[in-house]
């Protein structure tokens, strides 16, 4: 699971607990600028995940990690995909980050409400 905070013009993702390990990073920090929006729909995160590299994918127990989607890099970090939320960004690393949150509906108005005071 991952817990999103907004600190200045920056949103950053906490990795917690042994999901560092299986992710292989523990925080990611990204400008507010470069993100796009975020949803919280767990059919979104259905499907095929793309190449891990690295990572971890476990089906129907996590994944976690990067993976390589038709060209483009996405950050996982999944355990229950009701509780997911997919992160849209731009001029990143990440096109998108897919992280299981404690409350999707709370965390994607926190990131639309930072995204839209700038």
């Amino acid at each position: 699971m991952a817990e999103i905070s907004i600190d200045g013009d920056n949103l950053v993702v906490e990795i917690e607990g042994l999901d560092k390990l299986w992710a292989l990073k523990s925080r990611l920090v990204i400008p507010l600028a470069n993100v796009r929006g975020a949803t919280a729909d767990p059919g979104a995160v259905a499907g095929f995940k793309g190449l891990r590299a690295p990572g971890t994918h476990i089906p129907g127990v996590i994944t976690a990690g990067t993976f390589h989607l038709d060209g483009e890099k996405v950050f996982w970090d999944v355990h229950d995909p009701v509780k997911a939320v997919v992160i849209a960004l731009a001029d990143e690393r990440y096109a998108r980050l897919v992280v299981e949150v404690a409350d999707p509906r709370a965390t994607v108005a926190l990131i639309e409400q930072a995204t839209t005071v700038r």
